[in-house]
């Protein structure tokens, strides 16, 4: 049996969109891939994305927003970036890293807890799309 992929998602904060696409491709496909996720500026897990994974069975609960310095001497297979500023602001890791870039709206925005929300589903659900493609396309 080969060794699993590392992949490695990456946005600004890592507090929403890189947080629910490593929970959904380590929930999806987690014994092909070991999963990462880090930020350029790392804050914290919003209670938003903990709380739209949970409507679909996933529990993020655990994960803490991670820097990116904490994986720049990582081997990795692949790095997604899920947002523009961490796409310009990726650095070159050494190696032949694969570097794919899926620009997701940032479901953080100035609006009703309800608005909120329903931009947290939107992003999920486009991660889910976008990560099931990965894992048929990745073999």
């Amino acid at each position: 049996m080969s060794e699993k992929k590392r992949v490695l998602f990456l946005c600004t904060g890592n507090s929403a969109r890189s947080q629910m696409a490593e929970g959904l491709l380590h929930h999806l496909a987690g014994d092909r891939f070991e999963v990462l996720s880090a930020g350029v500026a790392p804050g914290f897990v919003r209670p938003q994305a903990i709380g739209v994974m949970n409507e679909i069975g996933i529990d993020i609960s655990h994960h803490r927003s991670k820097s990116l310095d904490e994986f720049l001497d990582t081997p990795l297979d692949c790095v997604i970036t899920v947002c523009d500023h961490a796409n310009q602001r990726c650095p070159v890791f050494p190696g032949r890293v694969k570097r794919i870039h899926w620009s997701i709206d940032d479901p953080v925005i100035s609006a009703s807890e309800q608005m909120q929300l329903e931009a947290f589903r939107r992003a999920r659900d486009e991660l889910q799309q976008k990560i099931r493609t990965f894992i048929q396309e990745t073999d």
